[in-house]
């Protein structure tokens, strides 16, 4: 029977060899994580003249942070809906008038219903890092 001995610098050796291989594979997880986000924000946002999908943006911070963010100050609104159609009951009860540059005219509006685009992106992304966090044993 043969017998193998490693040697503590051999045994460090291979521990950091293969320390840096899981790390590289969890830096590919976090890029890959966040361009899903991404993707699917941009594909499930509603486009009227697209400056909403185009306002998202994923950013690398190092390799284990990822950013990815919605750059309009509207997106909230689209996110979870105005007025009596407000997610949680959380709008405006009375209906409204505005001027809309976009139409040339005065709008009266009840509000508008969410159109989610940021939480189902942001769930698949998470599903996606849980299950490659456990094929790699973390």
């Amino acid at each position: 029977m043969a017998k193998i001995t490693f040697s503590g610098r051999q045994l460090l050796k291979a521990a950091k060899q293969f320390q840096k291989g899981l790390l590289d594979e969890v830096s590919d997880v976090v890029y890959e994580t966040a361009r899903l986000i991404q993707t699917e924000a941009k594909a499930l946002a509603p486009v009227d003249d697209g400056s909403l999908r185009d306002s998202i943006e994923m950013k690398m911070i190092g390799k284990y942070n990822a950013i990815v963010t919605v750059g309009v100050h509207y997106a909230i609104y689209v996110e979870y809906g105005t007025g009596i159609y407000a997610e949680k009951g959380n709008g405006r009860k009375t209906p409204w008038t505005y001027y809309s540059t976009k139409l040339g005219r005065y709008v009266k509006t009840d509000g508008m219903k969410a159109q989610p685009f940021w939480g189902p992106a942001v769930d698949a992304g998470r599903d996606y890092f849980m299950k490659e966090m456990r094929r790699l044993g973390l």
